[in-house]
C-alpha cells in the first residue's frame, strides 16, 4: 500500500476520523437521541459474548450518527480514547488497505492501554473478505467489541456460513412521527404517554373526543412528514422541496446507481430505474409481476432479482400473504416503500400529494406499516397482509407474541370506517376468532372503538386517527427503549 499513499498519509485520514485521539471530539454531533441508541448503549457496555454488533438500513438513515453518539458516552464513561476506533471503508484508501492492515496502522501511532477495545466499522461489506476476518476476531479477540454497519441485508445472508451466531442485530427505519418532531423541534400539544395502542380500548368516549380535539395541530406536521420523509437529512432542512430533492439525489439515485453496481455488480441499471419506478407508482399495493414485465417488456426473473435487490438495500418491504404452504410463495406480494415520501419525491408530486386521495392514503398506509413494523418487529414471528373471498382484505397482519394482531388503513375523506366499509376486517376477525383490531382513520373525531358481530362471532376495533397512531407508536419505541435497563 506504499505505492498508494505512505503510512503517514493513511494515518492522517484514520486520525481526521478519530478527533479523541488528541483530545477533540466529532463536532456539530446531535444531542437528540433517537430509540435504537440505547440498544446500542447497553451492547457496548455489556456485550453477549461472541456476538458482534450490526446495524443494518439504509443508507442516511442516521446509522454513523448513532456510532458517534455512541463513541462520544464511552469517552464520557472515562473509556480510554485511543482504545476506540471508527472507521468507514466507503472511503477508498481505508477500503483498499483492508481490515488487518488498518488494525496494525492504529496500534503502531496509537497504542493499546488498558481495558476493552471498540471498534465501530461502517459500511463493512465493502471491505475485502470481511466474513472471515469478523469470525476470527469474535473468537479470538474477546477484549475487543466490534459494531458495524451495513446498508445491505447480504451483508449478513453472505456471513452466515462464517457468522452464524455472532450477530446483535438491530434494524434502523427511517424517522418515526415523534423523532420527526423531535428533530425538528416542532411544539405539539401535551398528549398524555401510551405504552401501548392496546391501552386505549379502556377508555371513555369522553377520552377519545378531547385527545381527538386535543391532537389537532398534529394532522398538518404528519403531512409535511409525509411529504419530507424520516431520513434525517431531508428532515431537516426548511424547503420541502430541497428536502425531495435531496431524498431523490442523495439517497435513491446513489442507492441505485452506485451500490447497486458496487456491492452487487448491476449493470442494467435503467432497468432497475424502471423497475423502482413502477413500485413507486404502486406503494402499498399488491404486485402484478406479469403485467410489471409486460409493461417494461422485462423477464420475471431479472424483474424478481432487481426487487430482491431493492429489498436488500432496504428500499423496500416486501409482505406475503397470511397463511402457509407453497400456495403463499405462489402468491402475489404487497410491497411498501422505506419510507412515505419516497414515491412523491421520486414522482416529482411535491405538495401536491395532498390533494391526491389515493396516492395520499398510500403514503399514509406506507407510514403506518413502517411505524408498526419498527416497532414490533423484534418480537414478531412476521407481518403479512390477508385476503378472504370477494377478494376482501386486511391491510397488515401481525403476528406478535403468538397473538394475530390485524390492522386496516382507511385514510379517506369522507369517512369510509362503518361497519360496510370493513367487511375484511369484520371476516378475518371472525374467522380466527380475533377479539381485537385497528382501523386508521382520517378524521380526528374518527376515534372510537366500535364493536362488530358476524355470526355470533364478536370483535373490538379500535378507530384511530393515523397522526395519533404514528405519534403514540413512535413515542412508546423511544420511551421503551429509555426505560431498559443495562
Amino acid at each position: 500500500m506504499a505505492v498508494i499513499a505512505s503510512k503517514a498519509e493513511l494515518f492522517a485520514v484514520l486520525r481526521q476520523y478519530n478527533p479523541w485521539w488528541a483530545g477533540g471530539r466529532f463536532p456539530d454531533l446531535p444531542t437528540w437521541r433517537r430509540a435504537a441508541f440505547r440498544e446500542i448503549s447497553v451492547w457496548a457496555e455489556n456485550p453477549p459474548a461472541g456476538r458482534a454488533l450490526l446495524l443494518s438500513g439504509a443508507r442516511q438513515v442516521g446509522k454513523t450518527t448513532l456510532y458517534l453518539q455512541a463513541i462520544d458516552e464511552l469517552l464520557n464513561r472515562g473509556v480510554a480514547p485511543t482504545n476506540i476506533l471508527y472507521a468507514t471503508f466507503d472511503h477508498l484508501l481505508l477500503k483498499l488497505i483492508g481490515l488487518d492492515a488498518l488494525l496494525t496502522l492504529w496500534r503502531e501511532f496509537e497504542p493499546v492501554r488498558e481495558g476493552p477495545e471498540y471498534l465501530f466499522l461502517d459500511e463493512i461489506q465493502v471491505a475485502k473478505d470481511w466474513q472471515t476476518w469478523l469470525k476470527h476476531q469474535v473468537d479470538f479477540e474477546k477484549r475487543r467489541r466490534i459494531a458495524v454497519t451495513g446498508s445491505a441485508t447480504p451483508l449478513v445472508a453472505e456471513g452466515q456460513e462464517s457468522g452464524v451466531g455472532r450477530w446483535q442485530t438491530i434494524r434502523l427505519a427511517t424517522l418515526s412521527f415523534f423523532e420527526y418532531l423531535q428533530i425538528r423541534k416542532l411544539s405539539v400539544p401535551p398528549l398524555p404517554a401510551v405504552g401501548s395502542l392496546l391501552e386505549l380500548f379502556a377508555w371513555e368516549p369522553a377520552q377519545f373526543a378531547r385527545w381527538g380535539e386535543e391532537g389537532r395541530p398534529l394532522v398538518g406536521l404528519f403531512h409535511e412528514y409525509l411529504l419530507r420523509g424520516g431520513f434525517p437529512q431531508s428532515a431537516i432542512v426548511e424547503s420541502i422541496h430541497l428536502a425531495q430533492k435531496l431524498l431523490r439525489e442523495d439517497i435513491v439515485d446513489k442507492v441505485l446507481k452506485r451500490d447497486m453496481t458496487a456491492l452487487f455488480g448491476v449493470r442494467r441499471v435503467l432497468e432497475l430505474e424502471q423497475v423502482f419506478l413502477y413500485l413507486c407508482l404502486h406503494d402499498g399495493g399488491l404486485l402484478n409481476l406479469p403485467e410489471l414485465c409486460s409493461s417494461l417488456s422485462l423477464k420475471r426473473p431479472t424483474v424478481g432479482s432487481f426487487i430482491a435487490l431493492l429489498e436488500s438495500t432496504h428500499l423496500i418491504h416486501r409482505l406475503l400473504p397470511f397463511g402457509y404452504g407453497k400456495q403463499v410463495l405462489r402468491a402475489r406480494a404487497k410491497i411498501y416503500l422505506a419510507d412515505a415520501a419516497i414515491a412523491p419525491s421520486v414522482l416529482l408530486k411535491g405538495k401536491a400529494l395532498l390533494e391526491d386521495p389515493d396516492a395520499l392514503g398510500r403514503a399514509v398506509e406506507t407510514a403506518f406499516f413502517k411505524h408498526v413494523f419498527t416497532r414490533y418487529y423484534a418480537r414478531s414471528i412476521g407481518f403479512s397482509y390477508w385476503r378472504g373471498k370477494q377478494d376482501r382484505e386486511v391491510d397488515i397482519i401481525a403476528d406478535l407474541d403468538a397473538r394475530l394482531v390485524p390492522f386496516e388503513v382507511k385514510y379517506r375523506a369522507p369517512q369510509h370506517t362503518g361497519v360496510g366499509d370493513l367487511k375484511g376486517m369484520v371476516d378475518f376477525c371472525a374467522e380466527h376468532k380475533i377479539e381485537t383490531g385497528y382501523v386508521i382513520t382520517r378524521e380526528m373525531t374518527d376515534f372510537q372503538v366500535m364493536e362488530v358481530d358476524r355470526g355470533g362471532a364478536k370483535a373490538r376495533l379500535l378507530k384511530i386517527p393515523a397522526p395519533l397512531a404514528c405519534y403514540w407508536l413512535g413515542r412508546s419505541e423511544l420511551e421503551s427503549a429509555n426505560r431498559s435497563e443495562p
